[in-house]
This record gives C-alpha cells, sequence and structure tokens, in this order.
C-alpha cells in the first residue's frame, strides 16, 4: 500500500473512533477527543476557567449530557440520544416533563426538503432545550402525551484546547488551527482534525524550517480564548496596551476544515489576501494541476476570521473540499463515515505537505557578486548540471537567482517571474548558497 493511501486509511479510522462521542465548545467530549489525538502526538491540554475574560468574550459555563430522549405515549423512545449525539439540541439545559405533541412541536428542528436526515443544531449562549429529529420521524408521531427527558448539566467548569508543537529551526511560527467543537460530523470537523494529526506526525518526521504548533480548539470562543492567552506571541504586543504591533512569533496560517468530502480543494485567502501564505497555496494549488478553488476573504466561516480580525490581522488563510455550507450534508446526520474518504483525506494531506515543503524554503536572498555576473563554470556549477536532462532550466534557474537575490525577492518571486519550477529554483538557490554566491 502506498504511503499516502496507507495515511488515508488510518485518518478514516480515527474519524471512525472519534464520531461517536458528544462535543460541543466545552465539556467531557472535548477532553475525551482530545485523548484519543493525544495517543498519536503529545498535547499539551489547557484548561480556562468559566467566566474568564478573553478579548470581548467570556468563557461560558461547561456543559456536559448523559442522557436524553423522547418517549411516546406506548414508551417506546422515538429520539433517542444515545443513537447519534446530533439529536439534542447542543447546549440544552435539563429537562424532565410530560407534554402533549403540540407543545413539543416547538422545540423540534428538522429538515423538510432531506426528510431522511437529522439537522445539527447549537443554543450556545440562550437557555433553550430541543430535540433534532427526522422529518419522516416526526410526520409518523401520534398524538398523545411524550415524555421528555434531557440528563444534562450547565455549571461553572472550564473550556478545554490543546496544542502540539512540531519544534524548527526558527522560532518564527506557522499555526495550524482545527475545531473540535461539533459532534457526529465526519467532514466537519473531524477529518479537518485527522489531516491535522497526521500533518504533525509528518512534520515531525523532518527537520522543518519554521516551527510550527497545531492547535485543536472549538470554533470561535475557542480560537478566541487562544488569542487572549496569545496575544503577545501573535502581536508582540498585549491587546490592552496601546502601543502599535512590534510583530510576533507567528508569521504564516493554516485553518483546516471539511477535509474529506469528495469535492475539489478550496482554498480560501487571508483577509490580506497576498500574505505569503496566500501566494504559497495559490503556487502549489496551480502547479499540482488539481482541480481547485481560490476564495476571497470573507468575515464569515471558521476560525480564520478570528485570526484575520483587524487588530491581529495574521496571514492565515483557510483549506478546506467543499466550503463550509456548500454541500447538502453540511450540519446534517448525512455528513457520517460514507461521506468521507481516505482518497479525499490523504489528498488534502499531500497538498498542506506540498504547501509547507514550500513554504519553509522560501527565502529571501542577497547575491554577493552583484556587479556583473559571477563565473559559474570556474566554480564547477555548471559541470555540475552536466548530463542533467534538465540542465538548461537549471542554468536558467541559477541566472534568475543571481539577478533576483536583492533582498526583496523570495524564491517565489523567482519562481513565478521566470515560469519555472519552484523546486528548479530553489535547487539551483542551494547551489549557489553552497557555493558563496549568494547569502540569506
Amino acid at each position: 500500500m502506498a504511503p499516502m493511501t496507507a495515511a488515508g486509511e488510518e485518518m478514516h479510522a480515527l474519524v471512525e473512533r472519534l464520531y461517536p462521542l458528544c462535543r460541543s465548545i466545552t465539556g467531557d467530549g472535548v477532553r475525551a477527543t482530545l485523548e484519543i489525538v493525544g495517543e498519536y502526538i503529545p498535547l499539551q491540554v489547557n484548561e480556562v476557567p468559566t467566566g474568564t475574560q478573553v478579548l470581548d468574550w467570556t468563557v461560558p459555563q461547561e456543559w456536559n449530557i448523559r442522557d436524553a430522549y423522547i418517549a411516546d405515549p406506548a414508551g417506546n423512545r422515538v429520539v433517542d440520544f444515545a443513537a447519534s449525539s446530533l439529536h439534542v439540541l447542543g447546549y440544552s439545559v435539563p429537562v424532565s416533563a410530560t407534554m402533549p405533541l403540540s407543545e413539543l412541536r416547538a422545540h423540534l428542528h428538522t429538515l423538510p426538503d432531506h426528510p431522511a436526515w437529522v439537522p445539527y443544531r447549537t443554543s450556545y449562549y440562550t437557555p433553550e432545550w430541543g430535540f433534532c429529529l427526522a422529518q419522516k420521524t416526526l410526520d409518523a408521531l401520534p398524538d398523545g402525551e411524550y415524555e421528555v427527558r434531557i440528563d444534562s448539566t450547565l455549571t461553572d467548569g472550564h473550556l478545554t484546547y490543546a496544542e502540539h508543537v512540531v519544534p524548527g529551526q526558527v522560532t518564527d511560527e506557522v499555526i495550524v488551527s482545527c475545531h473540535v467543537c461539533h459532534p457526529s460530523l465526519a467532514n466537519d470537523n473531524l477529518a479537518g482534525i485527522a489531516v491535522a494529526t497526521f500533518l504533525a506526525r509528518a512534520l515531525a518526521q523532518e527537520t522543518p524550517y519554521y516551527t510550527y504548533r497545531f492547535i485543536y480548539a472549538p470554533g470561535t470562543i475557542g480560537a478566541i480564548t487562544w488569542l487572549a492567552r496569545n496575544a503577545e506571541r501573535v502581536n508582540g504586543v498585549s491587546p490592552a496596551r496601546s502601543e502599535p504591533r512590534a510583530g510576533g512569533r507567528v508569521k504564516h496560517g493554516l485553518v483546516l476544515a471539511c477535509a474529506g468530502d469528495p469535492g475539489q480543494l478550496t482554498y480560501k485567502q487571508s483577509r490580506r489576501g497576498n500574505a505569503e501564505i496566500d501566494r504559497v497555496m495559490r503556487h502549489v494549488l496551480e502547479a499540482s494541476e488539481r482541480p481547485h478553488h481560490v476564495a476571497e476573504f470573507t468575515p464569515y466561516g471558521y476560525d480564520e476570521r478570528q485570526f484575520c480580525s483587524p487588530g491581529f490581522d495574521l496571514g492565515v488563510g483557510s483549506l478546506s473540499r467543499t466550503p463550509y455550507a456548500g454541500y447538502p450534508e453540511y450540519h446534517t446526520s448525512a455528513d457520517n463515515l460514507d461521506f468521507v474518504s481516505p482518497e479525499a483525506m490523504a489528498d488534502t494531506l499531500a497538498l498542506c505537505r506540498e504547501a509547507f515543503a514550500l513554504l519553509d524554503r522560501n527565502r529571501r536572498y542577497v547575491n554577493l557578486s552583484p556587479y556583473g555576473e559571477p563565473q559559474l563554470g570556474r566554480r564547477g556549477l555548471y559541470d555540475a548540471l552536466g548530463g542533467r536532462s534538465d540542465t538548461k532550466q537549471a542554468q536558467m534557474a541559477m541566472l534568475w537567482v543571481l539577478n533576483l537575490s536583492d533582498g526583496e525577492h523570495s524564491l517565489l518571486d523567482v519562481a513565478e517571474r521566470s515560469g519555472l519550477p519552484f523546486d528548479t529554483v530553489a535547487a539551483a538557490a542551494g547551489a549557489l548558497r553552497d557555493a558563496d554566491l549568494i547569502k540569506t
């Protein structure tokens, strides 16, 4: 089995393990998820107490649930949390009551256009309770008295997130973020968790230039909490201080979501639109000849909108296959284990590795012999190319690198301007550096 095929199968197996767990923005489901991920890579788990101020938000109470059901007049459980965590409105307050179907209907959520699917719904910041069920199930319910029970708790506790760091040659960081708050939804976002985890494992086998920080956090409130606790790492100063940004360690970033569906790859650019990660992703997608789409930034979506908020304005884009809300199965029970494939996740992982390999090598050099063209032959550089099938291309790459090594142009600039493959340009730069003709 090829390495990428094997990785795809392993990622799908991880998704399968995580799928039954009931996750939310807080609670034991998040901890159980991180415990499983921790079997694959070491994690630093962080617990932030309820009531902690995080930027303009406050860490909410912790929600946990043990059981929930609706029993019909005959005592049969017609909706059962034990069958799927999607059946309960996320963050439902506890309830134990008997009521007629006419009253219960106000608390039931369905998808009339997809009568066999169960929707995913939440009520994080408004005290509410409810159930999600298939429209065909609702249509079959007879009138009568129904027993309704949600055995949940909302108490002071913690918000939980985790980090994994792959040390690099420099302390400048690339962040990779995925959200861990969705319950039984395979593509959104268990596939993103799996790809992030296997990307971290792959980078750990290399010696990357940048330090890579993987963030596993609940959507929105988790990213906001991480930013609040890492503001100086990100900006160089705290948001509470009035000094201008001094510049922090985080140089690039990528949010991973919806990474396993059959659609084409989609890259959503950062707020800047011309950040280095944007250029790298565009270049790699185009060079790979994969079907793909590059989307402009919008302040809606996943946690790229937190990292790209104007006070931080990080160079963080988002990679998915079909984007959020772009496929009918989104936020429904049809986003199941059959909807994601090992092949799609392996392809997403491969693209990430290609992009980060380019990012790691994208340097700006200075020509140490800028007055006229240095004699390459006496340094053995032309001889070293002899016999190569791409000799002329490699020679041109050396000339382009020498000409554009002015401290302003990166190797990606050279590749794009010359039309040469980035790998050829990077190899030429390595040979010139070894010959002491350029330096960073």
